[in-house]
């Protein structure tokens, strides 16, 4: 396998960006980075999966147990479009306990209808 040969072109395209100075460069680099990592910013805003779910409640300080069941049930009830964890903050904050607490709570059933409001 073979690949062509490309041409040597850089002096053409230098020529578009010869006139600016390191500073536009800069901010011309950091525009085109932002254009590119933009629709992965989206994609990951907008979609998760159990595993990711479960990852984030694992740095959160629950064990695997845990988090698998926390997520399984969150997912039952369609709610890991929320985020796990977050969902597990909330609740911690708005019913003044421990995270640990919280999820220790949903575990035994208890707060699900707290949830998402």
């Amino acid at each position: 396998m073979s690949c062509a040969e490309r041409a040597d072109d850089f002096a053409l395209r230098r020529t578009r960006l010869g006139q600016l100075s390191d500073e536009q460069l800069r901010a011309r680099f950091w525009t085109l980075v932002d254009d590119i990592v933009a629709p992965l910013i989206e994609e990951a805003r907008l979609h998760t999966t159990p595993s990711i779910e479960r990852s984030i409640l694992l740095r959160m300080g629950f064990s695997s147990i845990e988090a698998k069941g926390l997520v399984a049930r969150m997912h039952e009830r369609g709610l890991l479009g929320y985020g796990a964890g977050r969902l597990v903050l909330n609740l911690a904050k708005s019913k003044g306990i421990s995270v640990r607490a919280a999820g220790a709570a949903l575990l035994a059933g208890r707060y699900w209808e707290d949830l998402v409001r």
